[in-house]
């Protein structure tokens, strides 16, 4: 599930846009981001209050817990590219290093792939009868 479908589930809106404003995972990333003071003026509120109580409940922690997994992949991606422009030099360090990084996305991979093998099975034992 990614953020972005974890905070429609959210009951009330304000929650979600708290949420997005403070992360800074906007879509349109071409907009400045708004400062607090313009941010609650776009939600119609004075203070911060609600949400940092809101920030202490297990519903904030498990959202961000699925922001931060997405914030892990990207890193991710970013250190295999480092580590495989190291490797490439020879530095023995770096190459084990490397063999590790490739061992342990294969194993993602695979998961992955299960994953939406999964969902494939599902959509095609869909037989289209209307009840």
């Amino acid at each position: 599930m990614s953020i972005y479908e974890a905070l429609k589930q959210l009951r009330g809106w304000k929650k979600a846009e708290y949420f997005k404003w403070k992360h800074d995972i906007r879509y349109d990333q071409t907009l400045p981001q708004k400062t607090a003071e313009e941010f609650l003026n776009m939600i119609g509120n004075k203070t911060m209050n609600e949400f940092i109580k809101w920030e202490r409940t297990a519903e904030y922690k498990q959202l961000l817990a699925i922001y931060l997994d997405s914030c892990i992949a990207n890193d991710l991606d970013e250190i295999y590219k480092k580590v495989s422009e190291l490797a490439k030099t020879g530095e023995t360090q770096s190459v084990k290093l490397f063999l590790q990084l490739q061992k342990d996305i294969s194993n993602y991979a695979k998961a992955a792939e299960k994953a939406f093998s999964v969902d494939e099975e599902i959509i095609e034992e869909d037989d289209d009868l209307e009840i």
